[in-house]
This record gives C-alpha cells, structure tokens and sequence, in this order.
C-alpha cells in the first residue's frame, strides 16, 4: 500500500510518470488533482500546471478527447475555489494562527495575504498561474470578506482563463511540433521556470525597496543631525 503511495507521488513530479499517470487516470484523474489542490490546503504541493500542460499535449496526440477535458477540468477549478473561499470566510483569522503541520505551512498563507493585499481582487485571477499562491489566496479572499459575488466573478473567469490557456495551448503546441510528448521534459521545465517567475521578481523587488529604505535611512539622519 505505502508503495503504492510512493509510487503515485513519485510519477506527480516525473515527466514521464505524469504522462503514465494521465494515460491510465484519464479526464477524472486530472478533475482530482486540480479539485484538490485549488480547494484544499492539503494540495499546494501538486502539479497544476505541469499536469495542465501534459494533458494538453496528450490529448493532442488523441489520449483523451479535448471535449471530455477542457469543460470538466474548468468546473473543477471553480469548484475548488470555491471550497477555499468559504474555508476562509468560516475560518477568519483562525488560520492565522493555525500551527505548521505536514499539509499546512503558515508561511504559504502569509505570501497570498501578500499576494492578495498588492493584487486586491485581480490577485483572484493572477493567482492561478502562481504554486502555492493558487492553492492559498481563495481562503485569503474568504478571510478577507471579500464580496461573494465580485469573487465568484473573478473566480470564474480566471477559472476559465488558467485552465483554458494551459490545456489549449500546449494542444495546439501537440499539433504543431511533432512527437512534442516525446520532449515533454523541455516543455514543463519551462511552464515550471515561468510558474516561479513572478514570485522571483517579486523577492527581488522586496529586497531592492528595503536596501533602498536602508540606505535612504541613515542619510535622513544626518540631514537631521545636521539641523
């Protein structure tokens, strides 16, 4: 059974096993994954985007019918942020203080607060495309009382965006570059380097402001003592 465990988890985070994984699953293993790591913070580890795009490729290929993958898919990720959201709104500020465990890091929940306080409701949809923030920021929104129905606007519409962008893109890259699944690697190496893009910029923005704020400090002081 624990192997069995292993084993599954193991092919999440390789190329190859991942496109093993979606043959054998098909369109409900996906709906799983992206229901579970969109509506519960036991799934911020798992690969939506990667799974996203191998799908996409596959069904290129004729795996699984692009009309059994796209709209269900879609649903899913609505679904799932739903769940988040209202996790959020019963839970309030519990889940500031919540203690670290195995499937929760406070940490997480801290960088889509910040996510979501820079970002406001557009946080909603750019979430999506950033790990971890996509799994943490509808509870933030929930937490946050943000209104219901201007969320469940963004909700659906970066629902359809993210999963809509991801699937149809790489299937119109399967059609375009020929036995592209036989590269696969390349093609998450690089939705995974464009993934954690933003939240590097963003480090290094941080950085930059509070070593500009350091340096501007010392000189206000100065100018003080020179008065």
């Amino acid at each position: 059974m624990l192997d069995s465990i292993f084993h599954f988890f193991h092919a999440l985070f390789d190329p190859d096993g991942l496109r093993e994984l979606i043959r054998a699953g098909g369109a409900p293993l996906i709906c799983g994954i992206v229901f579970i790591e969109t509506g519960f913070f036991v799934g911020f580890f798992l690969p939506g985007d990667s799974l996203l795009v191998t799908a996409g490729i596959l069904s290129a290929g004729g795996v699984i019918p692009l009309k059994w993958l796209l709209l269900p898919v879609m649903l899913c990720a609505i679904l799932g942020d739903q769940i988040g959201y209202w996790i959020g709104r019963s839970a309030g500020a519990t889940l500031y203080r919540r203690e670290d465990s195995l499937f929760f890091r406070k940490s997480h929940l801290q960088r889509a607060h910040d996510f979501y306080e820079k970002y406001g409701g557009r946080a909603v949809i750019l979430a999506r495309f950033v790990p971890i923030v996509r799994t943490f920021c509808p509870p933030v929104a929930g937490a946050a009382k943000m209104p219901y129905n201007r969320y469940l606007a963004f909700d659906i519409f970066g629902g359809i965006f993210w999963v809509g962008t991801m699937i149809l893109g790489s299937y119109s890259l399967g059609h375009l570059i020929p036995n592209i699944a036989q590269r696969i690697h390349y093609v998450i190496a690089v939705v995974i380097l464009l993934s954690i893009l933003p939240a590097v910029i963003s480090i290094y923005h941080s950085r930059h402001t509070l070593a500009a704020s350091g340096q501007q400090s010392p000189s206000a002081a100065s100018q003080s003592k020179g008065k």
